[in-house]
């Protein structure tokens, strides 16, 4: 007599359960069990991952009172997780946890354990389901740490999260360098715990840094309204304030910024365009009109004198840059109209500007002079590019009369 047991049964018999416990869902659950009954294993780790990422339509719970997203993981998944691809089986235990935090009076430990309990199958899972998972623990950490839940540590989790994105950084890098290790889930929910651990502890550019390379490895439609329009507040506020951080043209101009607009938050771009135009009377403008605003954001206030000297640099850095590598010999009085600065702190300034990197070159304090040979390389609007290509296309002018000029005194010789 065969003591063989269908491990799918119990999975199957959930299905059943559930279809009926909820009319509105049952073709859904109805779909998944066909799929696990003919071994479907790829279709169904997708229709699973698509169900449990819709938690304002899907989650409900079971008829014994338990969030329906963790009773499938739990009694589908689990059952056949060695048979689904790793990294999709990693997102699904993910948004199983986080549906779990949606409950306020959660604790966040039922959360922790389901991903706990799949790091333990880490050998199965591989690096890169294993770094997404860790990823997704620590960032579950933090939120629990920032809603004081009393099942987390809060120094001892920052400390252990500093410690595991910096293993998990030199991991990306390497697998980056050998030509693998590009799926961009696994780098969005690195970077996306960086961003949120730095925003935690700072300092402001380094939540900067985290928060663009976040950027670019997530799709914004992945994102909610209220997400997107958070990122874009906080990397506003950033750029703004963060030490170092003095070409942020590609904030400017990535979608994200325009989540602002038609938002009490709409005078952040007014204020990121001016500041990365290097637009010293655009920038004063716009903090005059909104100076209620400004003053009631404490980065901003308490960063005043930086912003304010970022503003100054990046506005005779924008002005040398404008002109061509044959005119980059500016006098004091020039750069002080631009920067709206009496002539006697143009001084200051250049030496700044030359500390920082941000020029190279060489001062004339008794001609009231400064010849820059380098300028730091900018992120280009539409309107820069096209000067940019009017500038290539003098020197290609130039370089034709030089080559017939020659060619000429060629044949003469």
């Amino acid at each position: 007599m065969s003591s063989f047991t269908d491990p799918t049964a119990a999975a199957q018999e959930h299905f059943e359960v559930m279809a009926t416990h909820l009319p509105d869902l049952a073709e859904r659950y109805q779909q998944m069990s066909e799929m696990l009954q003919k071994k479907l294993y790829h279709q169904l780790t997708v229709s699973i991952l698509d169900f449990v990422s819709t938690p304002d339509t899907t989650l409900r719970t079971t008829p014994e009172g338990t969030s329906s997203y963790l009773a499938l993981y739990d009694k589908v998944v689990l059952a056949v997780d060695k048979k689904l691809n790793q990294l999709t089986l990693a997102r699904i235990a993910s948004a199983v946890a986080e549906s779990l935090l949606l409950d306020a009076a959660q604790d966040g430990a039922a959360a922790r354990t389901v991903l706990e309990n799949l790091l333990e199958k880490r050998g199965r899972l591989g690096p890169s389901a294993s770094l997404y998972v860790e990823s997704k623990l620590a960032l579950l950490g933090l939120a629990l740490v920032e809603r004081a839940s009393p099942t987390v540590d809060g120094p001892k989790h920052l400390a252990s999260t500093k410690e595991m994105l910096l293993k998990n950084e030199k991991i990306l890098s390497e697998q980056a360098a050998g030509g693998g290790g590009d799926d961009a889930v696994v780098n969005s929910a690195h970077y996306e715990c960086a961003m949120v651990y730095r925003k935690a502890v700072g300092p402001p550019e380094a939540y900067y840094r985290e928060a663009v390379q976040y950027l670019h490895y997530t799709p914004l439609d992945g994102l909610k309204d209220d997400e997107k329009l958070a990122l874009a507040t906080d990397l506003s506020m950033a750029a703004l304030t963060g030490e170092g951080v003095y070409n942020f043209g590609e904030v400017v101009q990535h979608p994200i910024l325009a989540c602002l607009n038609g938002t009490p938050n709409a005078w952040l771009v007014e204020l990121m365009e001016a500041s990365a135009a290097g637009d010293v009377a655009a920038f004063k403008s716009v903090s005059e009109r909104h100076a209620a605003e400004i003053a009631a954001q404490p980065a901003l206030t308490g960063r005043a004198q930086m912003v304010q000297e970022k503003i100054t640099l990046l506005a005779m850095v924008g002005m040398i840059f404008e002109r061509p590598s044959s005119e980059r010999t500016l006098s004091f009085a020039d750069i002080a109209r631009r920067i709206e600065m009496s002539e006697d702190q143009v001084e200051l300034v250049i030496m700044r500007a030359l500390s920082l990197g941000l020029i190279r070159g060489s001062m004339d304090q008794v001609d009231g002079t400064v010849e820059v040979t380098w300028v730091m390389p900018r992120v280009l609007d539409k309107p820069q590019l096209s000067a940019l290509a009017a500038r290539f296309g003098e020197w290609a002018v130039k370089v034709s009369q030089t080559r017939d000029y020659m060619t000429e005194q060629a044949f003469v010789a």
